[in-house]
């Protein structure tokens, strides 16, 4: 919607950017050992190089990267047996939903890290369920160039699918280039295909896309709601945050 920011957009706004912070080798190293149990060799196994490209985006070292792997696949260690995925929900300040993924070994300290964070900036961590169904999982490629045309790139998508490719189910442009969003089960078709047809891929996740935003109108409501999730992705076990918060770039700027 023009004019509004939505949390994707929020987050590239304020530059809330793994690189500042320490603990970012630790969670994308966790991230690979997870993946790496499928099998060490990327090529065979798109989940590992999912997670090794997004550590190379982040500049971790690929001795790190290297470590992670053998760890992962048992060749080190097998320290990635220990963790696990668990999904978190709970509620921000202003009603604000808030979904987090976390890679952990002991579910009891994340869980009690969660509801000191959430207690401290005005929301509630919930059970599971009681936000989820407000988004969907999705798959995203983020296509970077600031040259990409919106007439461009939608010839390109309906071309795909008329090809018998992946469906787009949707798309974003912005100043540094655009995400094409798809079905949960078609990343790494999506993102093969679109690099297939030259399109500049840099990135590809799973996210969560929430259908059902809230808007804040606001500003000390939305100063408190961003501390709340910067506070929960500063955690060293949460992989993502994601939440269904909108506010209007004006208010944005406002707060700084």
């Amino acid at each position: 919607m023009a004019g509004h920011s939505r949390w994707a957009q929020i987050k590239r706004t304020k530059a809330v950017v793994d690189a500042k912070r320490g603990a970012v080798f630790t969670r994308l190293g966790r991230e690979i050992m997870v993946a790496a149990r499928a099998g060490a060799d990327p090529a065979g196994n798109f989940q590992l190089r999912t997670a090794i490209e997004k550590a190379k985006a982040a500049r971790v070292p690929n001795s790190n990267i290297e470590r992670a792997i053998a760890k992962g696949s048992g060749q080190g260690g097998g320290d990635g047996a220990q963790f696990e995925e668990v999904r978190y929900e709970g509620y921000g300040p202003g009603g604000v939903a808030v979904l987090i993924e976390a890679l952990t070994d002991n579910r009891n300290r994340t869980a009690a890290e969660l509801r000191l964070a959430f207690s401290k900036h005005g929301g509630n961590l919930g059970e599971t369920g009681c936000v989820g169904y407000l988004f969907d999982h999705r798959s995203v490629v983020r296509l970077e160039g600031s040259g990409l045309q919106e007439d461009s790139l939608l010839e390109q998508l309906v071309a795909l699918e008329e090809a018998g490719g992946p469906a787009a189910l949707g798309y974003e442009l912005d100043p540094e280039g655009a995400e094409v969003i798809g079905p949960f089960a078609q990343l790494e078709a999506l993102q093969d295909q679109l690099r297939r047809r030259g399109l500049p891929v840099a990135t590809w996740e799973h996210r969560w896309i929430a259908h059902t935003p809230c808007r804040l109108e606001d500003g000390a409501t939305l100063t408190q709601c961003l501390k709340l999730l910067d506070a929960l992705e500063e955690l060293d076990d949460v992989r993502s945050v994601t939440a269904n918060l909108e506010a209007d770039d004006a208010l944005m700027e406002a707060i700084g």
